[in-house]
């Protein structure tokens, strides 16, 4: 199968793929609600959706005319209440979902790849994530790309403690 076309969202040119990008968020993230894990992603509306979407650079992943995908990278969260993310240099990214038929196909690691190199280009020293510390699958697929848990956080929207993983970027840099 062909890689998707990954574009970044665009408010006015990407209206009408809200809503079915909120629905393939909350079926991207069941598989967690059924372990009793209350991502913001599992019920979220679509106004939250699109809240979230331009609070940050989000891309958008299309398999022909399909919603295969989404995530949205963020630059220093000066005002997070998550300490780690008010640190100077660290860039996060979330609202990150393949859709379930078009998993195990590398749209994630394509993904994936688009955020840390854009990071990486925008200056950050690293790139940090949120996940719950009871998705161990998740957990490990982060391990696998070069993350690791630093810290953990407890948001007001979910109903689990969540890990903080980050991957040091200047590394991944070639020197001259």
């Amino acid at each position: 199968m062909a890689n998707p076309s990954i574009v970044r969202f665009d408010p006015v040119l990407h209206a009408a793929c809200v809503e079915p990008l909120t629905a393939m968020l909350h079926e991207a993230y069941a598989p967690l609600a059924v372990k009793g894990m209350r991502y913001l992603a599992t019920h979220q509306p679509p106004s939250k959706t699109l809240e979230r979407l331009c609070e940050g650079e989000s891309y958008l992943a299309f398999a022909a005319d399909e919603i295969a995908g989404t995530v949205t990278m963020y630059r220093e969260k000066t005002l997070s209440s998550c300490e780690y993310y008010r640190r100077a240099g660290v860039f996060s990214f979330g609202q990150f979902a393949v859709g379930r038929k078009f998993q195990g196909r590398g749209y994630g690691a394509l993904m994936m790849d688009l955020v840390e190199r854009r990071a990486r280009e925008l200056g950050a020293r690293e790139l940090a994530l949120d996940t719950s510390e009871h998705a161990a699958d998740l957990i490990a697929t982060y391990e696998r790309r070069g993350y690791q848990i630093v810290s953990h956080t407890q948001w007001e929207v979910t109903n689990y403690r969540s890990v903080i993983m980050s991957r040091l970027l200047q590394s991944d840099v070639p020197t001259s």
